[in-house]
């Protein structure tokens, strides 16, 4: 028996699943691209010991990078965020006087985040498949029509809670009690594993899923079929 069709389906929906994960959280760039900034604030204050130059280093790279994806004509909320995070950062950490602030809306934001997986998942309405569901072109369809892919969508949402929850638990504790040295260096080295090992387990999740409904198509076979029966009526 062939089964060269169902093998090159499988293949076919692999490579969408990765292309939309991609697509989604940026790529390793993106993930490069939120780490870079605090690699280089923590690095310039440990030398100098001054929040406001290590502050608009970092500010000036993250606005460096986000140029250089509006020049190559990338995802702008790529862009965009990655700006906008280092910037509330920097501003914080320059207001407060403490160094240590650099990272907190940061945290504060993956803390949420955490909260928000692990919630929406708890409630039916995993945060991955809201987030994931116009990317794949099947919006809320996987809630009710195909519950194959609610489920890989729960799982997924619930490694990304966990995951994210970790990363706070080992973090917070280093902010309230560590210096921003040290806190400045875990953080760095936490950046892109994490996330690295969330969207691995998103894709094997949902590889192994339905693959998803194009309600988009299905749309568009609609209004062609509506069309169809106007013109015949037309034609009466």
């Amino acid at each position: 028996m062939d089964h060269q069709p169902g093998r090159h389906r499988d293949e076919g929906s692999r490579s969408v699943t990765e292309a939309a994960l991609f697509e989604a959280f940026g790529g390793v760039r993106g993930m490069v691209e939120t780490t870079v900034p605090g690699l280089v604030f923590v690095a310039v204050f440990t030398v100098g010991r001054n929040i406001h130059t290590a502050a608009v280093a970092a500010l000036a790279l993250s606005l460096v990078l986000g140029v250089a994806r509006l020049v190559r004509k990338d995802t702008l909320k790529h862009a965009f965020s990655g700006v906008f995070g280092v910037a509330f950062g920097a501003v914080f950490a320059m207001m407060s006087g403490d160094a240590k602030n650099f990272y907190l809306p940061g945290m504060l934001y993956t803390l949420g985040l955490a909260v928000g997986y692990i919630v929406s998942s708890m409630a039916g309405y995993p945060l991955l498949g809201l987030i994931l569901g116009p990317v794949f072109k099947e919006n809320l369809s996987w809630r009710t029509r195909n519950p194959g892919r609610k489920r890989a969508y729960t799982k997924a949402s619930w490694a990304w809670g966990l995951i994210l929850l970790a990363k706070s638990a080992v973090l917070f504790p280093l902010y309230w009690w560590g210096d921003a040295t040290q806190l400045g260096w875990v953080k760095v080295a936490l950046g892109i594993p994490p996330m690295l090992l969330s969207v691995y387990l998103t894709w094997i999740f949902l590889a192994k899923a339905p693959p998803p409904i194009d309600v988009f198509a299905e749309m568009e076979a609609e209004e062609a079929r509506r069309a169809e029966r106007e013109k015949a009526e037309k034609a009466l």
